[in-house]
């Protein structure tokens, strides 16, 4: 137990990361019911549909659990305006371009964690009244900073008083120890839930991801200013390719921002891991096979303490 375990209502202070397109109410259900805290990823869904699965995931849980909204999303006012209504016990705030909803979100009791990569960032949401701040390095897969999360934690840690919970790169109980030597009172993980049995992506998601190595991932869209880590692939090559004519003013922003259109759900629900959109992190490699997500956080839970012991035998 500690701080994040105490403020979300959870055993274990592992956070399933709200991935559009994956994390839903099977998933968010699962994590939450195994002791972490479950995130349905809103992403894009529709308005009904997200009011569906918050609703459905309350069926399939009495544990709290949380939703993602990513703020550059066009619908994400009226997305907004179905979490004040259906009262989810967190809300994570993705690409976020303005501080000041905080507040708003806060009064309706509401826990909100906004995912950050800049320290000034992170103290401006702190001082809106954020419960805790989700610190993202650029090893995360998805939309993502240019700060590693092992600079980025302490930083962070060392400029806001709330709990800090690291992110980017996490995949193992080894990677949640060291969140906490770099001053992490919690870790969320994405990555490794996409694997998990009760994710409900395609089969052929999950055979790519335990199928790939150290140099999988790419980073593309920079040009766009929201750079994305994903697995590399013919659409990776394709928004290479894009770029240099963009940076030769032979294309446009937009030109390279419609590439992108319905491809993370034509790879993580229709399977098309050749020419969809794989987000993934760069721990994508350490993740090895498909297990129940109970056994996951129980590994993660198992695996981090016995570093934390062996670690308590060094001295200098």
């Amino acid at each position: 137990m500690n701080r994040v375990c105490e403020l979300l209502g959870i055993e274990h202070p592992i956070l399933q990361g709200g991935m559009t397109w994956v994390s839903d109410a099977p998933l968010v259900s699962a994590v939450s019911n195994a002791g972490g805290l479950g995130i349905i990823g809103a992403g894009a869904m529709p308005v009904d549909l997200l009011r569906y699965e918050i609703r459905k995931t309350k069926g399939l849980t009495d544990k709290p659990f949380g939703v993602n909204l990513v703020m550059i999303n066009p619908e994400f006012e009226p997305q907004l305006e179905v979490i004040l209504e259906e009262l989810p016990d967190v809300l994570t705030l993705g690409a976020v371009t303005k501080i000041d909803i905080i507040t708003k979100i806060k009064a309706k009791g509401i826990k909100v964690i906004p995912v950050l990569s800049a320290v000034a960032m992170a103290k401006r949401a702190e001082q809106a009244g954020a419960a805790a701040i989700i610190a993202e390095g650029s090893e995360a897969g998805g939309h993502i900073g240019e700060t590693t999360t092992m600079v980025l934690t302490p930083l962070v840690a060392d400029a806001v008083a709330v709990p800090v919970i690291a992110a980017g790169g996490i995949a193992d109980g080894r990677g949640m120890a060291a969140a906490f030597m770099l001053g992490a009172e919690g870790v969320q993980m994405g990555t490794r839930f996409v694997c998990a049995e009760e994710c409900t992506v395609h089969e052929d998601v999950k055979a790519k991801f335990v199928r790939v190595g150290d140099r999988a991932t790419k980073v593309t869209s920079r040009a766009t200013g929201f750079p994305v880590r994903a697995i590399k692939n013919k659409l990776a090559v394709t928004y290479e390719e894009l770029e240099k004519k963009y940076h030769q003013g032979e294309c446009s922003i937009e030109d390279i921002e419609n590439l992108g259109l319905g491809k993370l759900r034509e790879a993580m629900r229709e399977g098309n891991v050749r020419d969809g959109s794989l987000m993934a992190g760069q721990c994508v490699a350490m993740v090895c096979e498909i297990q129940p997500v109970e056994e996951i956080i129980r590994e993660i839970q198992k695996e981090c303490e016995q570093v934390i012991d062996n670690m308590n035998g060094y001295r200098t």
